[in-house]
């Protein structure tokens, strides 16, 4: 087991990492920038850094100043989180070559599932289904329409090296392609560092469904069933629960044990998750791997009552499977999982500001997970995400009635947020009956102004 840890990231994440080292008796090294040294999370840590300047780029993407922490602190593994560097192979072979260790998969799976095209490639040579794509398209803008007309429309814009939605534009026709090609590229360029972009096939109403993986060192894989992440927007996850609702317990048994097989044979080790579109008659279609914690990771806890970053924690440490997870993984309940942002609930644009009031519910089956508290400020350096408000039942319709409670109780004041979407949404006929779809966010929304 690790002796000392660096929580090279901020935020929900940081504070939820901080308490599972906590609960394995691992001493916390947290690191801040500029923006956040008054985090009250802070405080909660054995130790803390200063890393430079708001910017992502002068701090929490700042390699060497995370190496130079690691250096200073004593410690022998640094925990990504999510973001940031959490999916970066170079950061994480960097980090094992000083003798300390990378908390997540070997950075050969980081490297093979990063880029999204090879991932793609890898997983159609394992057997698993896709929706149709073109590979990377040259900068030639006649070669990705002749590309799109091949795929027929409508088409995503993807970029290969992106994630978390950013830098996805669909396209109806070559006018609407051909515009998005140079914002796609732009995009991609300033996120991920690449400018390599490629067309998938637009599929309009898939369900979004993900499993979560855990493995170990020794070729040992097992899920821990699904969530559904249906309900976005643009393309960026708000809502997500579990069990996926209105699909069988042997269909998404069968999806997970066949993509446990694939993982068995790569051998892929301790965290990831494989996200994929369902459509009646199509099944599941593989969309990418996920290498790291998800954001979304609290609703898989809910119903397993397995607390997944200390599992991930151990695991990374090399411990095997079977002395991490119960012989049979719990699936008790139904949990639901809310991101509340600080953004316009109408044009989803980030409103930044001062958290002036910030009460946050309580009570039975509710949980929350957040970085801030009152008179913190929400800066326009990083991700809006203010809050994960998490509710469990008995069964779906306990869960969602627990979780409106919540938002009612819950009281930011301040900077817009976007509570009242996500009412509407939990409040709306189609997903009370279960009848999610990714284009679902948008219908409820309605066609308000987004520009």
């Amino acid at each position: 087991m690790f002796n000392k840890v660096i929580i090279a990231n901020r935020g929900a994440v940081a504070a939820r990492i901080i308490r599972a080292l906590r609960a394995l008796g691992v001493e916390s090294v947290a690191v801040y920038s500029k923006a956040d040294a008054g985090l009250q999370y802070l405080a909660e840590a054995d130790e803390t850094f200063y890393i430079g300047e708001s910017e992502p780029k002068a701090s929490y993407l700042n390699q060497d100043a995370l190496l130079d922490v690691l250096g200073k602190s004593g410690a022998d593994g640094i925990h990504p989180g999510y973001g940031f560097l959490s999916e970066n192979a170079k950061f994480a072979q960097r980090v094992n070559a000083t003798g300390a260790r990378f908390i997540g998969p070997s950075p050969r799976w980081i490297e093979a599932m990063g880029h999204k095209t090879r991932a793609r490639d890898l997983m159609i040579h394992h057997g698993l289904s896709m929706a149709p794509s073109s590979g990377l398209l040259n900068g030639d803008a006649a070669s990705a329409l002749a590309a799109a007309e091949l795929l027929g429309y409508p088409v995503l814009v993807k970029p290969a090296a992106g994630g978390g939605g950013i830098g996805m534009i669909s396209a109806g026709n070559p006018a609407e392609l051909a515009k998005a090609l140079d914002q796609a590229r732009s995009l991609s360029q300033r996120s991920f560092g690449s400018a390599e972009i490629y067309l998938e096939n637009l599929l309009l109403k898939p369900r979004h469904i993900e499993f979560q993986i855990l493995a170990d060192q020794y070729g040992n894989v097992r899920h821990l069933f699904e969530r559904d992440c249906s309900i976005q927007r643009r393309y960026q996850k708000v809502i997500e629960e579990s069990p996926a609702p209105l699909l069988s317990r042997a269909l998404l048994d069968k999806a997970a044990d066949d993509l446990v097989q694939v993982l068995r044979r790569l051998p892929y080790d301790v965290i990831g998750t494989i996200e994929t579109l369902y459509e009646k008659g199509t099944d599941f279609r593989f969309l990418e791997m996920n290498t790291r914690l998800q954001v979304e990771h609290a609703v898989t806890e809910e119903i397993t009552g397995i607390d997944l970053v200390i599992a991930q924690i151990r695991l990374a440490a090399g411990e095997k499977l079977e002395d991490v997870l119960p012989e049979a993984i719990p699936n008790g309940g139904h949990a639901i999982e809310a991101r509340i942002y600080a953004e316009d609930p109408i044009r989803f644009y980030p409103s930044p500001g001062t958290l002036k009031t910030f009460r946050l519910p309580a009570g039975t089956g509710i949980r929350t997970e957040t970085g801030y508290s009152e008179r913190d400020e929400i800066t326009p350096h990083y991700d809006p995400l203010i809050l994960k408000l998490i509710a469990h039942g008995n069964n779906r319709n306990q869960a969602i009635d627990r979780l409106l409670a919540a938002l009612d109780a819950t009281v930011i004041e301040g900077v817009k947020h976007n509570i009242p979407f996500v009412r509407r949404m939990l409040e709306s006929p189609q997903f009370r009956s279960g009848q999610v779809h990714t284009g679902l966010g948008m219908e409820v929304a309605g066609p308000g102004p987004r520009n």
